[in-house]
Formats: C-alpha cells, structure tokens, sequence
C-alpha cells in the first residue's frame, strides 16, 4: 500500500513494506548483537577473548603472511621481500587460524594424537645450517633405572679434559678483575657422551655422576677466564638431589632453581646465567666439520612460558649471528620449547641473560666438546666486551 503526500508541488512516495523490513532487519541485527555481547561476558573467564588469545591465533600465521597483508595497504612493506615469495593462500591462512594445523608441520596435528608426542614439539626461531623438524634438540629422559643409580660405568681416558684452552697462551687486553660476571651450571648433571664410557653402548645409558657435561662446563669456564672474563661454575649434581627427595626426573629445574636464586642473590655481578646440557641427538645431526677439524654443535634453547623469552631470543640469536660469521656450521639454530611435555621455563626468568644451550649428543667425544666449549668463549668474549663498551658509553655522557 503506498501514501502520496504533496506538499508544495513534491511528492514524495512512501512504500509501507519497506519501512516494514527496514525495521525488522534494524532490530533484528541489534537484537544479535545485544545476544553475542551477552554470551561473550556470560562466558567463563577462561573461554573469553582476551589479547592472549587473539595472539595464540595470530601465532599459526608467519611474517611473511603479515608483511603481505600490510602490502595490500602500503606496498613499500613487500618490496624487500625475496623474489621467490608467493603470496600466502587465503585458504590455508583461515584453515592454520581456524584449527592451529600447520600442513607443512604433521607435528601439529599428530602432537594432538600421540600420546607423548608434543615432548617433541619445539618452534625453531632462527634456524642454522641444516636445521630442520627432523633435527631439532631432543630432550630425552633416562629410563628410571639410570636415573636412580649412581653409574658405575667406567670411564674412558679423558684425554684433555685438564687441559688449558688454546687461547691461553696470551694474556687478555681486558679483564673483569675479580668480578664473577658469569655463572654456570648444569640441571641435568648427569648428562654424558657415549665415547667418554667404556662398554656403554645404549643412547638412553650415556649419563654419569662423573664424566658429564660438568667436563664442558668447566671448560668453558677457563676460556672466559683465559678471556678476562669471571666465571664461577657450579657442579653440584641435580640428579643426586632429586634421588635423595624421590622427585622425578621432570622437576630437574624446579631442584636446581634455588641454587641460581642463591648465586645470584650472593653475587650481584654475576651478568650472565648459562645452563649447559647434552643432547639426544645422533653423530650426523650434533657435528660440525670446520676447518679440516670435528666440532659439536651448540644449540641455543628457550623455554615459551617464560616472560623474558623475547629478550633470551635476542641474546641467543646475537650469539648465533657472531658464531655463524666466525664458525660457520657450529650452532644448530635457535629454538623455543612450550609444549605440556617440558618444563618450558627452564629457570629464564630469573634473568633476560638467561641461556640454555646443548653442547653436542650423546656421539660427540671430549676433543670436539672441548674445541665446541672454546670457540663459544671466543664468541662470548667478542659479544661481552662489545656489550661494555655500548654500555659505558651513555654512562660516560651521563657524566
């Protein structure tokens, strides 16, 4: 039914049914949004969009997917990107967004599956040479047997294992003087290399109270000081403990977490925690040729439920940069843990210095650990006396 109103000299038409729609689509879309607005606050706190959230489902698409979408907008994003990058399928944005299901990665869709999978499921943040989900560090725990007994497997000649690193020959240009600037320990204590035992054959065997990952440790520890560098390492074993309190082999860093607390609080120079681990990995993947000469692979693992993780990464992925140039090869990349399976802390939030790194697997023999321990000091050395000087200088404009 239509209404003409004239009024001098216009006419305007009026359609009843229209007006009619207009009004039901009007309230019924206020009515829709009147219902989710409800829904989404009667929600439980745990189900509720928040920003984490929104982050989590951000996190299954990569940079170069958000550089492109920025593109759309403002073309000067896109134009250093390489020359081989396709534009990312919208398909399969929705599709990684929707069900957190990477196609290029079964570890996401089979960690949901397997029982015991995701102790396997790491992010590679900067990946080295050769790096890749099948060569990724391994945490592997020892069978219950093992870790309840004090090895007694004889231990083969560590030949060098008291011997001064070769960079000792000259004395430093610079020094921390008796400042203790950096601290080292090993959580899993226990942690060996299958050529450092006699007739020990089996992987899930290769751990000993004696001959350990302590022996690269110290290693590591006379470099840095041979660098001028003030090193304290701390070789209490861990594993010992969790026997004696009859905890497992998953509270490895909540055991050693006091300790660091302890040498922390008592040395307030210490700059730089480093937690040295071995591991699971074969010969092929933790073993580097450089210079006609063998060296165990280093590589640099962050733990995801730690706050500080951002600043972690960036002192890892320094480190990895400096090693690549000087020893290309040597580190395997660096790597980020968060998965229910591990412990995804890793005591890193007790400072943004905080570092855990694997010196080689269980094949690596104590040459190669050694020659591994000494060029790390040399990087470190590099990367610490540039820190000073970066920091000394807004100190001396200060003044």
């Amino acid at each position: 039914m239509k209404h003409f109103r004239q009024t001098r000299g216009i006419v305007v038409t009026l359609n009843g049914t229209s007006l009619k729609k207009g009004f039901a689509l009007g309230f019924t879309l206020f009515m829709l949004v009147f219902l989710l607005s409800g829904a989404l606050t009667s929600l439980k706190p745990e189900y509720r969009i928040t920003s984490k959230s929104i982050n989590e489902l951000t996190s299954n698409i990569n940079g170069q997917a958000f550089i492109h979408l920025l593109g759309f907008e403002n073309r000067y994003f896109i134009k250093d990107l390489p020359k081989e990058t396709k534009l990312p399928s919208v398909s399969s944005l929705f599709f990684k967004a929707a069900t957190s299901i990477n196609p290029d990665d079964p570890r996401s869709l089979l960690g949901r599956e397997l029982p015991g999978f995701t102790l396997f499921d790491s992010e590679i943040l900067v990946a080295g040479e050769g790096t890749d989900y099948t060569t990724m560090p391994i945490e592997s725990p020892p069978p219950t047997e093992v870790l309840l007994e004090e090895r007694e497997a004889s231990i083969a000649d560590l030949k060098g294992a008291g011997e001064e690193p070769d960079q000792a020959k000259t004395p430093p240009v610079e020094t921390t003087g008796d400042r203790k600037v950096v601290y080292i320990y090993h959580t899993h204590t226990t942690e060996s290399y299958l050529p450092l035992l006699k007739n020990v054959k089996q992987p899930n065997s290769a751990y000993h109270s004696e001959a350990n990952v302590t022996l690269v440790g110290d290693r590591l520890g006379k470099a840095l000081q041979d660098k001028g560098i003030g090193t304290n390492v701390d070789k209490t074993n861990f594993m010992k403990k969790l026997n004696e309190k009859g905890w497992s082999f998953g509270k490895a860093y909540t055991m050693s977490r006091p300790t660091v607390e302890t040498a922390m609080a008592s040395n307030k120079e210490i700059q730089y925690v480093i937690d040295i681990h071995r591991d699971s990995q074969r010969y092929n993947v933790t073993t580097a040729t450089i210079g006609g000469k063998k060296y165990a692979k280093v590589a640099f693992v962050i733990g995801g439920k730690n706050p500080l993780r951002d600043k972690n990464k960036h002192l890892a992925s320094e480190l990895h940069k400096l090693i690549e140039s000087k020893y290309p090869g040597l580190s395997r990349g660096v790597f980020m843990k968060d998965s229910p399976g591990s412990n995804s802390l890793y005591n890193q939030d007790l400072t943004q210095n905080a570092m855990l790194i694997e010196f080689g697997g269980i094949d690596n023999n104590l040459e190669e650990l050694n020659r591994t321990a000494d060029a790390v000091a040399d990087i470190f050395a590099d990367y610490y006396w540039q820190a000073e000087k970066v920091n000394a200088a807004p100190a001396a404009e200060k003044k």
